[in-house]
């Protein structure tokens, strides 16, 4: 469990230092994209990994492990507009931001420790690619809240759905040795 931690923090580390480096590049443009457009934005990232997999020929020269860093990042700015809500001008610097996100990584890795335990490590003899699938899963289920407004009867929230893509695609980039 240290080990899945110690790792854990690696892949964040390394999706935090680029969620900070693109705030001062871009700000907090983000900020005005409404649920339904990150939802969709994390779907494409998902899609071009699951075709990196089962396609021979790449056209452009990115492989899954910067698509997955994107679903985590996306999938943190997600939670943070689910507290916050939608802005017509961009609202937070850098600073505000990486609190937020902090705020949200803190939360989602505890609910991966808590499961994790349960579950007794489980990821770790999981192909890759059914991690991929499983983030897919997710965000059909996503979708298909948001098309309800926001409602379910029996089935975990919207933030539960994109704290288990954060956690799927952190468990990607371990099992892909990239945070090594």
């Amino acid at each position: 469990m240290d080990t899945t931690s110690q790792e854990y923090d690696k892949v964040i580390s390394i999706c935090r230092t680029l969620f900070i480096n693109k705030m001062k590049d871009y700000g907090s443009a983000w900020r005005i994209l409404r649920l339904p457009s990150l939802t969709d934005q994390i779907y494409i990232k998902a899609q071009r990994i699951r075709s990196l997999q089962e396609n021979e020929v790449r056209k452009v020269d990115e492989g899954e492990a910067g698509e997955f860093i994107g679903i985590i990042n996306y999938s943190i700015m997600a939670l943070i507009q689910l507290e916050l809500g939608t802005v017509e001008q961009p609202d937070l610097d850098v600073e505000k931001a990486t609190w937020y996100y902090d705020a949200k990584i803190k939360y989602t890795k505890e609910l991966m420790e808590n499961k994790n335990h349960d579950y007794g490590e489980a990821w770790r003899e999981m192909r890759v690619n059914s991690l991929t699938d499983l983030i897919l899963q997710k965000l059909l289920r996503v979708k298909q809240i948001e098309d309800n407004k926001g409602k379910t009867l029996v089935s975990e929230g919207i933030d539960a759905n994109y704290q288990d893509m954060i956690n799927y695609a952190v468990f990607a980039l371990i099992l892909m040795n990239f945070h090594k």
